[in-house]
């Protein structure tokens, strides 16, 4: 995989454009790791893979259908909203709903089994290349929280929340993550402008351009300080499905 520079201290990394069946780039890792025990599981080398044939387009468009069907109930007051199908969190203005509640209390029947299943699946699918791409034991290797939809549009921000261009370590944020991990549900430069995904490096910034079933996933620590650049237009979603080495931390798939 070669990077492409686009001249202004940003690198392309995963340029919307090419279908990239795996690309890696090697980092150090921080010292984030090197007080915790999980051996077998924490990240021994860091790196951030990119692959597009790992989810079908398929896939990822009948889980944009789920974040759809979800986010018609709320949507935040500022311009990115989520959607939790682990704990029912969605937002909602400027707070969180419980989306289950919501739709208990409408007599609602929105999600189905099948959604829930293709959801474990396309989870399965990430979680096994995760362990393989770091040797990792699947068993070693959990789901945490949060894992959610993600919507961002043109509406402004009302609160930090919203704010989702500031550089951040998951690590820190989240305290749980180890492995994150993003699909894509929407493509850049087709359905939205600006919203790139970029790791923030001492020579050049890099850069993946979404692509609607992209896969993207690194180790969460602070050698992976990364932003989303501010949405210029459209509507840009994605799921972030993240990934534990320490078992009091797992949470279990959705469903009914």
């Amino acid at each position: 995989m070669f990077f492409r520079s686009t001249g202004d201290q940003v690198t392309t990394f995963a340029a919307v454009d090419n279908i990239v069946k795996r690309a890696v780039q090697e980092i150090p890792c921080s010292k984030d790791y090197a007080n915790e025990e999980l051996l077998e599981c924490k990240p021994k080398h860091c790196r951030r893979v990119v692959m597009d044939n790992l989810v079908s387009e398929e896939e990822a468009a009948y889980l944009l259908g789920i974040a759809k069907k979800g986010l018609q109930f709320g949507g935040s007051s500022g311009g990115a909203s989520i959607l939790d199908l682990h704990s029912g969190a969605l937002s909602k203005g400027d707070k969180f709903i419980n989306i289950y509640r919501v739709l208990e209390e409408m007599h609602e029947n929105v999600f189905t089994k099948n959604d829930f299943d293709i959801y474990r699946e396309v989870k399965n699918k990430i979680h096994q290349a995760i362990a393989n791409e770091f040797k990792i034991p699947l068993s070693k290797l959990y789901l945490t929280k949060p894992t959610f939809f993600s919507r961002m549009n043109m509406i402004e921000a009302k609160t930090v929340h919203d704010e989702y261009w500031h550089p951040h370590v998951d690590k820190v944020t989240y305290g749980s993550f180890h492995y994150t991990s993003l699909l894509y549900l929407s493509t850049y430069g087709k359905d939205f402008r600006g919203g790139r995904f970029i790791f923030v490096d001492t020579d050049s910034n890099k850069t993946v351009e979404p692509r609607i079933g992209r896969v993207s996933f690194f180790t969460s620590g602070s050698e992976n300080v990364h932003y989303v650049e501010k949405l210029e237009d459209g509507v840009r979603y994605a799921i972030t499905i993240s990934f534990t080495c320490d078992p009091q931390h797992a949470i279990d798939d959705p469903g009914i």
